[in-house]
């Protein structure tokens, strides 16, 4: 082989064995896709934090880590997408945790009729040691909680007449989540209660399959439910959180860096997403009357009946989540409640 022959054959091997450490550095900076599914639109107050979890997520990671938002339960309702991130086909969502039940019966707690009076009871419960307890038996399921997110107290709305009284529920259709505790409830407040996943429920009162729904005032005005749905009766009978979720065993292949970077940006959004969410809450109900819903507000007597009626349900989700978790969230709340009235006046 000639000298100039010889230089170019080793040209080319030290080339090709340069250009190898190139090509796993280029595959080692590749950004992590973290998919990120919800179930309501983009422009909703779901859609916007996750938005702003997205962002921080990018910023805390310096670019290292990107959150791809896929909204309109494009990947499936929460229960599709819970099992999915058990099975680590995707990466995280975030949900009500009504729809939890059926693989953690703790979650049940959140469901309890009428158990928070305002915002701050809920935001002190959820953020505090009783929250922590009920989201740290995800793991063993599959699932890892960062933060409880606001949906808001739930509300009633249908298409059939205004619900001033506790017999007006009588035989109405009801749309309510895949969750026994609501099932219940509101077989046991007279309605026909129809579990029904969220992707299906405005086709459902679109064909008058289901004659009505409940949900906080937000979600009734970001899904358009004013477009088929007449009368609004503000009854606030459930407090409803959503919850951050990652799937586990992708979790468990994070850096310690990484699980901050998550966490940390997952609070952020957490205190953004209940400021947005009280702030439309407190525009939306003037926003609905003037889409030509009819709004009253159930009596305080006539609530008063409802919780007496559903004595029997609190005391079945009692036994379901724990004596023991039930009295103690019972006695944080009495000890709430012993604050300044000022301080606990429903939000």
């Amino acid at each position: 082989m000639t000298t100039m022959r010889r230089t170019l054959a080793l040209s080319i091997l030290a080339g090709a064995l340069f250009a190898a450490p190139l090509a796993t550095l280029a595959q080692d900076i590749k950004p992590r896709l973290i998919r990120f599914g919800y179930g309501l639109n983009e422009v909703s107050n779901q859609g916007r934090a996750v938005k702003l979890f997205a962002t921080e997520v990018e910023r805390l990671s310096g670019g290292k880590m990107k959150v791809r938002a896929i909204g309109a339960a494009a990947l499936g309702p929460d229960v599709q997408m819970q099992q999915a991130l058990i099975g680590g086909a995707q990466e995280m969502m975030v949900g009500s945790t009504a729809t939890l039940v059926g693989i953690t019966p703790q979650m049940a707690l959140w469901d309890t009729p009428f158990l928070f009076n305002s915002a701050r009871e809920a935001d002190a419960i959820l953020d505090g040691p009783i929250g922590q307890k009920v989201m740290d038996t995800l793991p063993a399921k599959g699932l890892v909680g960062l933060v409880y997110w606001e949906n808001g107290f739930r509300n009633l709305t249908n298409s059939k007449r205004a619900v001033n009284k506790l017999e007006d529920l009588d035989g109405i259709k009801l749309r309510v989540m895949q969750n026994n505790v609501f099932l219940e409830s509101f077989k046991t407040l007279g309605a026909n209660a129809v579990p029904l996943p969220f992707s299906e429920l405005f086709s459902a009162l679109e064909t008058k399959t289901v004659d009505g729904q409940e949900n906080p005032f937000n979600t009734i005005l970001s899904s358009k439910f004013f477009e088929v749905q007449k009368f609004l009766t503000v009854t606030n009978h459930v407090y409803s959180p959503w919850i951050v979720l990652v799937s586990k065993k992708w979790w468990d292949g994070l850096s310690k860096d990484e699980q901050k970077v998550l966490m940390d940006a997952a609070v952020t959004s957490r205190e953004f997403e209940r400021k947005d969410t009280r702030e439309e809450a407190g525009r939306a109900v003037a926003e609905l009357k003037a889409k030509g819903m009819q709004v009253n507000e159930l009596p305080a007597a006539e609530a008063a009946r409802m919780r007496d009626r559903l004595t029997r349900v609190n005391a079945s989700i009692g036994a379901n989540v724990g004596m023991d978790l039930w009295n103690e969230t019972q006695a944080a709340l009495a000890k709430l409640r012993a604050a300044p009235a000022s301080t606990t006046a429903r939000k």
